[in-house]
């Protein structure tokens, strides 16, 4: 079961690489930017499960007194903390809820949470203050159509 664990641990480190980046229309390269900031801090917490156990593959829990899922634990919501950090200083500029919220997508499910945010956000089942309500706008236009 440990091999299991462990195989999940290194394909989910390789596969962020491919994660989803923030739609940033506009903003030149943000969208690279961001799939890199997220990619390397991905990558650092993913070591950062291994260092809490002495880079064994073998979970020991006496070695520092976590358990793997509190390791596990610890090191998600470490990413998911840490992420949209980085990616401010990287852009420079402050992030907007849309890539935020796909950078700590990421780090809760590797392979296809930061796309999982994105489609929310495009299907109008998250909304930010920063984007237009455009669900709003078309559910006027639907009542308007229906009056007549």
């Amino acid at each position: 079961m440990t091999r299991v664990w462990a195989l999940a641990v290194a394909v989910a480190a390789v596969c962020s690489v491919f994660v989803q980046p923030a739609d940033a229309a506009g903003r030149g390269h943000a969208g690279r930017k961001l799939a890199i900031a997220s990619t390397v801090v991905g990558a650092g917490t993913t070591a950062g499960y291994f260092a809490l156990n002495d880079w064994n593959w073998k979970w020991d829990s006496a070695r520092h007194g976590i358990t793997q899922l509190g390791a596990i634990t610890f090191t998600t919501i470490g990413c998911m903390a840490l992420s949209p950090m980085v990616g401010t200083v990287v852009l420079n500029r402050p992030l907007t809820y849309r890539e935020a919220h796909v950078m700590m997508g990421s780090c809760l499910i590797p392979f296809i949470g930061g796309w999982l945010v994105n489609q929310a956000y495009e299907h109008h089942v998250l909304w930010a203050p920063d984007e237009p309500q455009a669900a709003a706008v078309e559910r006027r236009h639907w009542t308007k159509h229906a009056h007549r």
